[in-house]
């Protein structure tokens, strides 16, 4: 149902864009481009019409144009294409098929992730007939990034199946098809077919399910006198998990906790506090600390650190003489200033999570790190922060989903995707992939290792995320992230408006300054009014692991 609702929103879309087509837009083409395709202006035209429907900006004129990114993750660039019938389900891991496979240099394929290919070569066009035709697996062709390793090409081990889901055969008798990522596999072996193309064994991966902290693996501490004196309390505390038993008692509560405490309970427990707050906070003075244990605990409240060691009013209502309310000597600015530490450490920090005591023999710290709701969660916040769009919230309560999402669009190079790709276990991967978000920031040229971006530099142009994959009239496959600039990087020949990727967008080849190879390409507005002006597009195969 779910694949229904995408592929009748993007026949929407595209309908749409067809509509407009028949509109006039008076567009003002910039001069530096009329001369390398005059016989594009009136397409270019049409395809800048949809970029009204995009919300504008705050700094951007009532008469300017935003693009609309919808239309990169569309592949308009294709022209129209038809749907596949009789498409199959997702087949049961340990399933081995025999499908038609595509080897693509600088390309690594993820579930649920587009591919778009034009295919113009004898060989991959029977493949695509076969897989359009095939009984066993209709539809279905198997991705394998292919790559060099000095003169010789190698073949990745682990691929994944792409579903042919649109297709247009053209006029010369190619092929322009629009594919999506379905299940890994593993290629057991492969061959040529008697028709010149490639094909494959391939054994379908069973997914792991992911995991999640048994609810009952850890329960909270109670004071040794609720032992004595409440047996049931303990009882309550060793079999509710902690969310119910927040909920079912205040007896558990850090106030309950702390009243129940004995005297040396109380210094060892206010100890152990300020330890906890010492790793956590910065002390501007060193030298003039004062430790929680010290506190003498009386009064109604023995907790309260904001009667502790500060003056205050006698109860004769007369100002004290400088002794503290519970009757300590006066004490330093700098005992009070970490005194107000403490209290506002204590009064913003969960200290219950403290007494968060293991019921099985790992511990907390273990379970969180094969958490996969957890590890997504904490995907899911770092690609806000760095990357923002597109909002993956969604998919958070599915963290295999989330998994290879993020897989497919993280700007990273090819080897580390087909590493991810690679991964079994989605904590494995979550965890990864974390570690790549934290750790990103500079992009390098693969082969002199130049420095030609920054990751405060990115730039989204598709609604699909900050990496895709996009195909050229050749058939070459390129998977390029997109940057507002770039550094040490020459560009070569003129702009060209015909066959881009953005519509409304001239792309001009871009070379590192350094090393003389092609690392993408730069593309400029064709209209004065359209916003971004300009921006570059960096292939992926062509960038180094170390992104650091």
């Amino acid at each position: 149902m779910d694949d229904d609702r995408i592929l009748e929103r993007e026949r929407l879309q595209i309908e749409q864009i067809r509509e407009l087509d028949f509109e006039e837009l008076q567009v003002e083409e910039v001069e530096e481009f009329r001369d390398s395709d005059e016989d594009g202006d009136d397409d270019h035209q049409n395809h800048l019409s949809p970029f009204r429907n995009a919300p504008l900006s705050d700094n951007l004129g009532a008469d300017e144009l935003i693009f609309n990114p919808a239309l990169a993750s569309l592949h308009t660039y294709l022209g129209e294409v038809e749907d596949t019938q009789n498409r199959i389900a997702f087949v049961d891991g340990g399933t081995v098929l025999k499908l038609p496979l595509f080897y693509l240099e600088g390309v690594v394929l993820f579930p649920e992730a587009t591919l778009p290919l034009r295919i113009i070569q004898s060989s991959f066009l029977a493949a695509v007939e076969r897989a359009l035709n095939q009984a066993t697996a209709p539809c279905t062709i198997g991705v394998i990034r292919v790559y060099r390793e000095g003169a010789q090409y190698k073949y990745a081990s682990v691929g994944t199946t792409a579903e042919i889901r649109q297709y247009r055969r053209l006029g010369d008798g190619s092929f322009n098809v629009i594919t999506r990522g379905q299940q890994r596999f593993h290629l057991k072996r492969r061959w040529t077919d008697v028709e010149g193309f490639p094909c494959g064994e391939v054994e379908i991966v069973e997914e792991d399910v992911p995991l999640r902290t048994p609810r009952d693996a850890f329960g909270k501490l109670v004071p040794l006198s609720n032992l004595r004196g409440h047996s049931h309390l303990s009882e309550m505390s060793l079999s509710t998990p902690r969310r119910d038993t927040d909920a079912l008692s205040v007896a558990n509560s850090e106030e309950s906790f702390e009243s129940a405490l004995s005297a040396s309970e109380k210094r060892l427990h206010y100890s152990a506090i300020d330890t906890i707050m010492d790793d956590w906070t910065s002390s501007d003075d060193d030298d003039q600390v004062v430790s929680t244990s010290d506190i003498q605990a009386s009064g109604s409240n023995p907790c309260s650190f904001r009667s502790i060691g500060c003056s205050t009013s006698g109860q004769d209502g007369e100002k004290g003489d400088g002794q503290s309310a519970i009757g300590m000597s006066p004490v330093s600015k700098g005992k009070c200033q970490k005194q107000n530490r403490l209290g506002s450490f204590r009064t913003n920090t969960d200290l219950s999570r403290f007494r968060m005591a293991p019921r099985a023999f790992w511990p907390f710290w273990v379970y969180r790190m094969y958490d996969s709701y957890y590890l997504a969660q904490r995907a899911a916040d770092l690609w806000k922060q760095i990357v923002g769009v597109p909002n993956i919230e969604a998919v958070v309560n599915k963290p295999d989903i989330l998994s290879f999402f993020i897989a497919s669009k993280i700007p990273v190079s090819e080897s580390i995707r087909q590493e991810l790709l690679e991964l079994d276990g989605v904590s494995y991967r979550l965890r990864r992939e974390i570690e790549l978000l934290e750790s990103f920031d500079r992009v390098r040229c693969k082969h002199c290792q130049t420095v030609i971006a920054r990751r405060s530099d990115m730039l989204v142009m598709s609604s699909d995320g900050p990496l895709g994959a996009y195909v050229n009239p050749y058939g070459y496959v390129h998977e390029i992230m997109t940057f507002y600039k770039v550094n040490d990087v020459a560009l070569r020949g003129r702009p060209v408006k015909k066959d881009s990727w953005f519509p409304g967008y001239a792309w001009t080849i871009a070379n590192c300054a350094t090393c003389e190879i092609q690392v993408g390409w730069l593309f400029t507005a064709t209209n004065k009014k359209l916003k971004p002006s300009s921006f570059w597009a960096v292939r992926s195969s062509q960038v180094a692991d170390d992104m650091r």
